[in-house]
């Protein structure tokens, strides 16, 4: 009578947890891109909340010019995780090639959401605070700065109002629906197949 029950508990807290946590590697690989500020507090809570797990890879994973290729291995080898435990409580087994692609895809989905996420976290910061005195804005400049300021530096504001956000998460949705979408249909294929 409980079974089911259990089950939906056990799937939400692997998926949140995993989640969370590949989301935490994800942006500490962005910022580290990026170079943002690691001495913002915000990313000192990354670097310690991620440190237990990518500073060892690194030992064995070089990274690749500015792209800690730990984090990278990491966040996909933690999905291929969150998906195989995911498939065992739910009784399935899923094709290891089809798993493969489907993590891809979903850590690809996962970037253009922290990426809608955070500029549209910077746009409401800079409504609050348009000195931008907050540590958290600036962070949230640092790390949407590539997409954004080459999108401002082509499109005008219109009456002091600057589009260049609305640009870019617009065209994140498109990449999703174009470039990522197929990826999870390739994936369905492989485990149907």
């Amino acid at each position: 009578m409980n079974g089911p029950y259990f089950g939906n508990a056990a799937l939400f807290l692997i998926n949140t947890l995993f989640g969370i946590y590949i989301v935490a590697v994800l942006l500490r690989v962005l910022l580290q891109l990026v170079r943002a500020d690691f001495y913002n507090p915000f990313c000192q809570v990354l670097v310690r909340v991620t440190n237990p797990l990518v500073v060892p890879l690194r030992r064995v994973i070089p990274p690749v010019g500015r792209i800690d290729m730990a984090g990278v291995v990491l966040a996909f080898a933690l999905k291929i995780v969150q998906l195989w435990l995911a498939g065992k409580l739910m009784g399935q087994t899923v094709p290891v090639p089809a798993m493969l692609v489907f993590a891809v895809a979903s850590l690809l989905q996962t970037l253009v959401t922290i990426f809608t996420v955070t500029i549209v976290a910077q746009v409401i910061l800079s409504w609050i605070d348009p000195a931008g005195q907050n540590p958290v804005g600036g962070l949230l400049r640092q790390l949407n700065a590539p997409l954004v300021n080459p999108v401002r530096r082509h499109v005008p504001a219109i009456g002091g109002l600057d589009l260049s956000p609305l640009i870019v998460i617009l065209t994140l949705q498109l990449a999703s629906i174009l470039l990522v979408a197929p990826v999870f249909d390739l994936a369905g294929l492989l485990a149907a197949g």
